[in-house]
């Protein structure tokens, strides 16, 4: 089967509403959420302390999916979050599995 990882950049104001959505999705397999820094153009409303040090705090998520399920996920997501300012991007996982 041939897999894929999903990174989101989730602004504060939606992060809730979007690991519930992913809990309820059959086709996200695992999924890791962290606190991260974003830097460059982002469409969010920056704090003040934020625009001082030209970053946006924001939760990343990885989810790992099945190929065949990628266009049902990001569909999904864009019915439920249009115009929040998730930004998102899609690789190929070379190897995953279980240490057993």
């Amino acid at each position: 089967m041939s897999e894929l990882c999903l990174t989101l950049l989730c602004p504060p104001t939606i992060k809730e509403k979007l690991l519930d959505l992913l809990l309820m999705l059959p086709s996200t397999i695992v999924f890791t959420s962290k606190p991260t820094a974003a830097h460059g153009v982002v469409v969010w409303d920056l704090s003040q302390a934020e625009q001082v040090m030209g970053q946006a705090h924001v939760t990343e998520i990885q989810v790992i999916l099945a190929a065949a399920d990628k266009a049902i996920l990001l569909d999904t997501i864009r019915q439920k979050l249009a115009g929040t300012g998730l930004r998102y991007w899609v690789t190929t996982v070379v190897e995953a599995g279980e240490i057993a």
